[in-house]
């Protein structure tokens, strides 16, 4: 899919933002204020809200990631923002809050519904974001993978050569045929788990985090809960991407 530049603009900080259509697919590239050679890449996931309601935590990452000499990118997921909403999905979630207002379980036909088709359809998107971003001239890779759902996340790592190292959030619901992947991950981990994340259930996150195959894998756990996340776990996680991407 072509890359198409719609928008320009100079941070204070100087970092260069600029937004983009991947298809149909909005997205946002940020680049360091200078840099002589190519730079490697971050991608920013994140969750299923918008690229609007995510932008200021997303351009808060991007800023670091460009003080550490990385540029960093993101797309819109599907079905958020102002693409296509799709239908099974939407069901998905009316049960899922069904389930929770009842103080029900969260079955395991909810979540593969909610979040595998999503990851089915997210990926490819990803990896065509991959081959249009390498090729302008100011990035030249290696690419790290950062937050979002984690079973994005873990898919990617999976099928995708480039990416050669993730920083994972565990703080969405993972499906079992995710778990099974898991095992197939080798690349450097760094996985962040919020103690008392009220919409996350921590064994799962616990086992998801022991069935990974890395050799080199990271689990960094906080007290509190989902949006608790103290800055020095963002530090952490820049020193890890600075260590597998410089």
């Amino acid at each position: 899919m072509p890359l198409h530049l719609t928008s320009e603009q100079r941070l204070d900080d100087g970092v260069l933002e600029r937004e983009f259509t991947l298809g149909e697919i909005p997205g946002i590239l940020w680049t360091p204020p200078s840099a002589s050679t190519p730079v490697p890449l971050i991608l920013l996931g994140h969750p299923p809200l918008g690229l609007r309601p995510m932008y200021p935590r997303l351009v808060a990452r991007a800023r670091q990631a460009a003080a550490d000499g990385f540029a960093a990118a993101t797309v819109e997921l599907p079905g958020s923002g102002d693409r296509p909403r799709r239908a099974a999905a939407e069901q998905a979630r009316a049960d899922l809050r069904r389930a929770l207002e009842a103080g029900e379980r969260v079955g395991d036909e909810i979540v593969d519904a909610l979040i595998l088709p999503l990851v089915d359809q997210a990926v490819p998107e990803w990896q065509a974001a991959l081959d249009a971003l390498l090729s302008l001239p100011e990035i030249g890779g290696p690419v790290g993978y950062s937050g979002g759902l984690i079973s994005i996340g873990v898919r990617l790592a999976v099928v995708e050569p480039r990416v050669v190292a993730a920083g994972l959030f565990a703080g969405s619901l993972v499906p079992r045929a995710i778990f099974e992947e898991a095992r197939r991950v080798t690349i450097p981990l760094h996985v962040l788990l919020q103690w008392d994340d009220e919409g996350n259930d921590r064994q799962a996150a616990l086992d998801l985090f022991d069935a990974f195959g890395s050799r080199e894998k990271t689990l960094v756990a906080n007290m509190g809960g989902h949006t608790g996340v103290p800055q020095s776990a963002g530090d952490a996680a820049a020193r890890f991407f600075t260590r597998h991407l410089s």
